[in-house]
């Protein structure tokens, strides 16, 4: 299950409506081995797509330099999709290389400002998906 806070899941979302009609795409950090998702870090769609998503290569290079000196892990690895469900497609199976990480997408397929939008968790370990329940919460 991934527990998140009512803040960080807003600022996924926000991101994900944002950055549309192209795909959005993140990272929360948390404390290495907490399994806790505590910093919303938003990254740029290098591929600048609306039926793919890429980080730049520079930017998550800084980006695992900067989790390594803070003591850090990526606890969820997020994106959007803005024309069909929040469900990993091949291609977001073939990049999912962080099995302890949530795998969030945002669906804004079909939506305005004012919602509505999908928001699914999923763990993605060699190949396999399973889907996860997703508990907002105020605070931990």
């Amino acid at each position: 299950m991934l527990t998140i806070t009512r803040d960080l899941f807003d600022q996924i979302v926000a991101h994900a409506r944002e950055d549309h009609p192209d795909e959005a795409c993140g990272v929360v950090a948390g404390p290495e081995g907490s399994g806790r998702p505590e910093r919303f870090i938003p990254m740029l769609n290098a591929a600048r797509s609306p039926t793919f998503y890429e980080f730049d290569s520079a930017d998550l290079l800084k980006l695992y330099r900067e989790l390594d000196d803070n003591d850090e892990e990526p606890v969820i690895i997020y994106h959007s999709h803005t024309a069909t469900e929040a469900y990993p497609s091949r291609t977001d199976i073939s990049y999912a290389n962080e099995p302890g990480a949530h795998y969030v997408l945002v669906s804004t397929a079909d939506t305005d400002d004012a919602g509505p939008f999908q928001f699914r968790s999923f763990r993605i370990v060699e190949g396999e998906i399973t889907e996860e329940e997703v508990k907002v919460v105020e605070a931990y």
